[in-house]
């Protein structure tokens, strides 16, 4: 009773506080989370399986139980029935159907009026990055937070491209922590300068100091780094070079942009972050957005900014993310059609793997403690007993294979490890490469290459390990690492480059 009370005040300060333009609300994720649940009218949830194969209620890992739901939404057939026979019938009809099922019931809609963000440029350095000499831009992308001054968002984004390019050059954006990859220090002249002025200072403030000074005379305060470019002359390290090496070194750049500073992983969150801005810091409806698609559409304004950059090639700009932030590059990819390409590394459940699978993560894992990815009314799938009675995955009008279609044509890489190393059973390695199998007819449609095999999604197993299917503008890979695109890099540039015109490398 105290539980239910405590949200109802939770609730009544909420709307108060709208109607009012009061402090954002303050939820926890557990609030939150029931908040949602009580707009839906959702009483119980069906608790996720356990990652832990000795628990009673470990997740399933028996190809012969992975299938309930063995029927996919037909991604070439538009609801009225009618097939989808034409490049003109999938752009004007079966994939806006697929995009407002995408919206309302799982990822959420952009809200019609999102504040505008302002790109500056914080720092311009000359750095190395192995062997390459490079421009490395720090950025800051403030939002515009006029209409909810206690909601700060401002957008960490590194920009970073070689220096000797001769025009301008393709970029892969990559989700993750945004910083200078290795800034530059200033010479032997400007450490003296700086030790000098910070002696005097010191001395001013505190003239005993003056003794410690005059009994170490070679005392520096700021000691000079011995200077270190990484691969020169460093014994090479085992495996291939590091990601941002590898696409400097084919003539590309990269960018990072940082999650967190557009919206924070947690569901205690969404009352802060752009959709907390947005929403002037009250709860989410059923069909906002969630972290998934906020962090899309940050990714969508980092790329606003490079298309104003000189030595950005912005059509060919791609995007790449591992684990949850491979969900997220999925996700981008196909809400955000000026991407050329995308890198999903391990994305499992809410990204490749088919919600219908049987296999490892479930809806349910993300009707839980992982909701606040999607929209609010994903939380519907997972439900025991509502008010509109239960419901499940084979409920949802949409599924994964539908998400790779929205890629299409555009190049769209599939990536995995193997569970032996960590990339772990519970992604459905074989649940995702079926979702690609089922999005291929429509890059066909439209005039690209898919995997190159049949469509049956129900037949078609995965190729071996280390066996890339790199034909098509739809592609698929397994390596033999963990959870990480890394091994996968090297062939997807060689890859992206049989498609990128020739001026922009």
């Amino acid at each position: 009773m105290k539980k239910i009370l405590s949200v109802l005040f939770v609730l009544i300060s909420a709307q108060m506080n709208a109607q009012q333009g009061k402090a954002p609300v303050t939820f926890t994720a557990e609030q939150d989370h029931q908040n949602m649940m009580d707009q839906l009218g959702v009483k119980k949830l069906r608790p996720g399986p356990s990652g832990d194969e000795k628990a009673p209620n470990h997740a399933n890992y028996d190809e012969s139980l992975a299938n309930p739901f063995p029927n996919l939404p037909d991604v070439m057939t538009l609801k009225n029935g009618t097939k989808v026979t034409t490049p003109d019938m999938w752009w004007k009809q079966r994939r806006p159907e697929i995009v407002e099922d995408m919206e309302r019931e799982v990822y959420g809609r952009l809200p019609k009026s999102i504040p505008k963000v302002t790109w500056t440029v914080l720092v311009t350095d000359k750095e190395f990055v192995g062997r390459t000499p490079v421009i490395a831009k720090q950025l800051k992308g403030h939002v515009d937070n006029s209409g909810a001054p206690s909601i700060n968002v401002d957008i960490n984004m590194t920009v970073v491209v070689p220096a000797n390019a001769k025009g301008p050059v393709p970029v892969l954006m990559m989700f993750g922590r945004a910083a200078l990859p290795a800034p530059a220090q200033p010479n032997a002249e400007g450490f003296d300068k700086i030790n000098a002025a910070l002696k005097e200072m010191l001395i001013k403030s505190d003239p005993a100091v003056k003794e410690v000074f005059d009994q170490y005379p070679a005392y520096e305060i700021v000691v000079r780094p011995t200077p270190t470019f990484p691969g020169f002359g460093a014994p090479a390290a085992a495996g291939d070079p590091p990601t941002p090496q590898q696409l400097l070194a084919d003539g590309w750049g990269y960018v990072l942009i940082d999650p967190a500073s557009i919206q924070a992983d947690n569901g205690a969150g969404l009352t802060k972050g752009i959709i907390g801005l947005v929403n002037k810091g009250q709860p989410r409806k059923p069909d906002d957005w969630g972290a998934l698609r906020a962090w899309a559409w940050g990714a969508a304004r980092g790329l606003d900014y490079l298309e104003t950059d000189p030595s950005i090639d912005a059509k060919n700009v791609g995007i790449e993310g591992v684990s949850r932030y491979g969900k997220a590059a999925l996700v981008t990819m196909a809400f955000e059609q000026r991407f050329k390409m995308v890198l999903i590394g391990s994305s499992g459940e809410g990204g490749a793997k088919l919600n219908r699978r049987n296999w490892g993560e479930a809806v349910e894992s993300l009707t839980g403690g992982e909701y606040y990815w999607m929209a609010g009314n994903f939380i519907k799938y997972g439900a025991s007993e509502a008010s509109f009675g239960s419901k499940n995955a084979n409920d949802i009008p949409v599924d994964s294979h539908e998400l790779i279609a929205m890629c299409a044509p555009r190049l769209t890489f599939v990536s995995y490890g193997v569970p032996e190393k960590g990339d772990a059973k519970w992604l459905d390695h074989q649940g995702s490469y079926m979702a690609a199998i089922a999005a291929g007819p429509v890059f066909k449609l439209l005039g690209a290459k898919d995997l190159g095999v049949s469509n049956d999604y129900k037949t078609e197993k995965m190729p071996a390990v280390n066996v890339g299917m790199l034909d098509g503008e739809l592609a698929w890979r397994q390596h033999d690492g963990g959870h990480t695109d890394a091994p996968n890099v090297k062939y997807f540039i060689q890859w992206a480059d049989k498609f990128i015109k020739p001026s922009s490398k």
